[in-house]
């Protein structure tokens, strides 16, 4: 995705709140081993790029003062009621320099899993996004997570996930988080005790009275 920035002459509080007023959005851009640059942004066009998974997921292209470079979103501060973004922070990349990166996870062939289908079971997302390393080149917009092949009493981890080509999960230490996992539904007592309500109603409604004993 691609952006326009704009250079951004002062700063502070009020300078913030001035620019705010008037539709725009301040921000800054670091990394890569050179100063940080004040850059401003039209806040409508910003709003509307931060609905948009790819923005938050992949690299993107600035432009700013008719040059481009490629840049990472790795901030952003929303107003607590209102919808208004206070301030955006970028990150420059380097094109031979490993990133770190959280992507979302993309699940698919749930409905058709045999836990889903015939084993009466629900499938539980327990994490959403994943933090991976790679190059800028390789960063993918999501991983795809294929659910087809769940069955009862199974759970998917992280290292269970087929990462693409250059892309490797960022673990701590030996802990391998569960990513998906299956729950049994439980099934109602009524749903059991109704077939043998029916097989009574079938032979003829109530069972007949006993005799009373002779004495």
């Amino acid at each position: 995705m691609k952006f326009v920035a704009f250079e951004r002459a002062k700063q502070g509080t009020g300078a913030s709140r001035r620019l705010r007023i008037s539709g725009r959005t301040p921000g800054i851009v670091y990394g890569a081993a050179r100063t940080p640059e004040l850059i401003e942004l039209d806040h409508n066009s910003l709003w509307h790029a931060l609905k948009k998974e790819a923005f938050h997921a992949s690299v993107l292209d600035m432009e700013l003062n008719g040059k481009e470079s490629k840049v990472l979103l790795r901030d952003v501060q929303y107003h607590p009621y209102k919808q208004l973004v206070l301030h955006i922070d970028f990150q420059r990349v380097e094109a031979d320099h490993k990133m770190t990166m959280k992507v979302p996870l993309h699940f698919s062939g749930e409905d058709v899993s045999p836990a889903v289908k015939t084993e009466n079971c629900l499938l539980t997302h327990i994490v959403n996004e994943i933090a991976i390393s790679c190059l800028p080149a390789d960063l993918p917009e999501f991983i795809a997570v294929d659910l087809s092949g769940m069955k009862k009493g199974s759970s998917l981890h992280l290292s269970n996930l087929v990462m693409p080509k250059g892309v490797t999960a960022v673990v701590n230490g030996k802990f391998d988080p569960m990513i998906v996992s299956v729950v049994a539904l439980a099934v109602p007592a009524e749903t059991e005790a109704a077939p043998a309500a029916d097989a009574k109603d079938a032979k003829g409604g109530k069972p007949a009275e006993k005799a009373p004993a002779k004495k």
